[in-house]
């Protein structure tokens, strides 16, 4: 019993290995074919032609169990049982998988589907709810010879080995605008290699020693069973592939992204056609979700059941071996081997595009196998936070995970052209004292990345939307030069006439002369209607239609002759009339003030100069014989002022109007008579001509 006792010890320190493969370098988008292991949905719209990995080697050393400082692994006489850190509990626990990625490659098909070819091999070792203080107390109190009861309960171990091919096939299922989603389905064909798995259900142990003799007793309770491939009958050493051991796996997986700022990575052609470079991430935000490793395998094996529900000796006892359990608890119940069942496991990740170099994943890889069926492989749970810096021909990441059974880790790994290296927990091994895990892997591969895509002019217009490759042009044109069709200087894109020379201010057309008139219409205010330049191209007005232009009519407003300039002409019969009026006026007695019964005459002799607004005219005042010819003189200066001024102040210019009085000198008729006098006093406007 010692020795199986001590078995489980070593395989618990050593042999368990975490399932989370290539920690780190899966993150990274430059990973490749390598992606297929935990998303077959990232192999399209990659930044890769092709991919070839030559091989590729990814292992996990860890447990629950024992801590160690790593230093001393590699002192001679260092002794994990004796000088480990022990950290037992009622079910301690392991689970572990060395994954060798063969060769394998990636190519795309079209823009938006990719396929992927891959060979692997792969192991898993399963230990599940090994009661740790059972196992501790079980070592020491066998060395003393000393009396122990311990009650393990029920236990699972596992081991599968298995060989696949699989075949990748994974397409972008939309790319609208800033949402981007693609998908990946891998099938794949297995080959067992070989299989061997145990159970305990209800075991106990009741150790009885006898300190003198050495034959005390053991009681044991409990059902125990084990299966295994036909392949592990016999001795391992001629080990040979079992035949007949095949089965079928599924990996399914999709990729979303979140592409904010798609428009900076989106050219079109003339053709409305669109295109985005390859060799470029795009995203904001990616988030990845799959299910791998869906399937079984079966095999042609043996199970061995063994009822432990006796009492044997202590020497029986402390000499079990696993190979002659029937020569102390009786013949074993034989069936069929149970199939083994792939590692099932659920893979969700979110990448941030910190900027074009920089990222930061966040990852968790959950088991969907169940820890307490026989012969079923399962992954250990792990939650991974991973920085890093990416580029084409160089990348690292430091990943900081917590994984189920061995907590805290912290690795570093980079990828440098065809060589990648690293591990999800060397920084943690090298800085702890009770290391429980260790992890490693490298390979080697032939990447051949996206080119970057060619401006040959360098124009900012990449060849592939550029319909004139080899010289420069603007965008808005699909990379061509504007041309200048009539060779006016104004670019056919803004030109209006674009074959016929025109002037810049014109928008490329020349300047027309509508009305003919012999001036252009940018400098004709009236390009429609001809006129002289003198008058900016509009023909001369003749406002009051009298035939005299306006320009000449020194009256424009009022109908005129020629003969005068366009203004009216005073005619005797005017002149009579005013003459007319004029002797009408009435004037006080002896005084220059005019009466109020005259205020219409005077105002009807307004309306007619008015109508004559250039004509000048002179108001005359006379006066009969009676009296003295000094006082008529004076008497006739102010009555001929007083008419001026009340002409001026009804809106007569008085520059037109001149006033004098004649006195007794002009009679009109003869003052002996009451009647001639009465003609004599009067007021004549007459008009002046120059």
């Amino acid at each position: 019993m010692r020795k199986l006792v001590l078995f489980s010890l070593l395989m618990l320190c050593i042999t368990s290995m975490n399932s989370q493969s290539y920690m780190g370098f899966l993150t990274d988008n430059y990973s490749g074919v390598h992606g297929v292991i935990s998303n077959p949905a990232t192999i399209t719209d990659s930044r890769f032609k092709t991919d070839v990995n030559l091989v590729g080697v990814s292992a996990f050393v860890g447990n629950d169990y024992y801590g160690v400082n790593f230093s001393d692994i590699f002192d001679d006489s260092y002794e994990i049982e004796d000088e480990a850190r022990a950290f037992p509990e009622d079910k301690n626990n392991l689970v572990g998988n060395v994954d060798v990625l063969g060769p394998a490659f990636m190519f795309n098909i079209n823009e938006k589907s990719s396929i992927a070819v891959y060979s692997r091999a792969r192991a898993f070792f399963n230990v599940n709810d090994i009661n740790g203080e059972t196992l501790e107390g079980v070592i020491d109190n066998l060395d003393d010879n000393i009396d122990f009861d311990v009650n393990q309960g029920s236990a699972y171990a596992s081991a599968h080995s298995w060989a696949e091919i699989g075949v990748t096939y994974a397409r972008v299922i939309f790319n609208k605008e800033q949402h981007f989603l693609k998908g990946g389905l891998t099938l794949k064909y297995l080959q067992g290699l070989g299989t061997a798995y145990a159970t305990g259900n209800d075991l106990s142990i009741d150790f009885d020693a006898d300190v003198n003799t050495g034959n005390g007793s053991v009681t044991t309770t409990g059902d125990v069973a084990y299966g295994y491939s036909e392949n592990f009958e016999e001795d391992l050493d001629e080990f040979e592939i079992v035949s007949g051991a095949t089965g079928v796996g599924v990996d399914l997986g999709f990729v979303y992204e979140w592409r904010p700022d798609y428009k900076e990575y989106t050219s079109t052609d003339s053709k409305g056609n669109t295109y985005m470079p390859k060799d470029v991430n795009k995203y904001k935000l990616k988030f990845g979700l799959s299910l791998t490793d869906v399937g079984a395998i079966s095999y042609e094996g043996t199970q061995e059941s063994y009822n432990f529900n006796r009492t044997i000796t202590q020497n029986e006892f402390e000499d079990l071996d696993i190979d002659e359990l029937e020569r102390s608890y009786g013949q074993a119940t034989l069936g069929a081997s149970e199939k083994a069942v792939l590692p099932t496991a659920l893979h969700a990740n979110v990448d941030w595009s910190m900027n074009k170099r920089f990222y930061l994943n966040l990852t968790t890889d959950l088991s969907l196998t169940s820890r307490d069926k026989a012969n079923t492989s399962r992954i250990a749970n792990v939650v991974s936070l991973t920085p890093r810096f990416e580029s084409k021909w160089f990348s690292f990441y430091s990943p900081i995970s917590v994984l189920q059974h061995s907590g805290f880790q912290w690795g570093a790994g980079l990828r440098a052209g065809p060589l990648y290296v690293g591990s999800g927990s060397v920084l943690s091994v090298l800085l702890s004292d009770e290391t429980k895990a260790a992890d490693v892997y490298v390979g080697l591969k032939v990447p051949v990345y996206q080119s970057r895509p060619k401006d040959k002019d360098g124009d900012g217009v990449l060849d592939k939307v550029d319909e004139c490759p080899e010289t420069a042009g603007p965008e808005a044109n699909y990379g061509c030069p504007w041309p200048d069709t009539d060779g006016d200087t104004v670019l056919d894109k803004d030109d209006q006439c674009p074959e016929e020379a025109g002037e810049v201010d014109n928008n490329g057309c020349p300047w027309p002369d509508t009305d003919q008139d012999g001036l252009l219409d940018k400098d004709d205010s009236c390009p429609e209607v001809a006129g002289p330049q003198e008058n900016y191209g509009c023909p001369w007005p003749d406002t009051d239609q009298d035939g005299v232009l306006d320009k000449d009519d020194n009256c424009p407003n009022v109908v005129g002759t020629v003969a005068n300039s366009g203004c009216p002409e005073v005619t005797e019969e005017v002149q009579k009339t005013l003459n007319e009026y004029a002797k009408t006026i009435l004037f006080d007695s002896g005084r220059s003030t005019i009466k109020a019964e005259s205020n219409q005459v005077l105002a009807d002799i307004v309306n007619i100069l008015k109508e004559y607004p250039l004509a000048k005219f002179k108001v005359e005042g006379h006066t009969d014989s009676a009296g003295s010819a000094k006082l008529n003189q004076r008497l006739s200066d102010a009555r001929a002022n007083a008419v001026k001024t009340f002409l001026v102040e009804n809106g007569i210019d008085q520059f037109r109007l001149s006033a004098i009085g004649f006195g007794e000198d002009r009679p009109i008729a003869t003052n002996k008579t009451r009647a001639g006098r009465a003609q004599n006093r009067r007021v004549e406007i007459n008009l002046v001509k120059e």
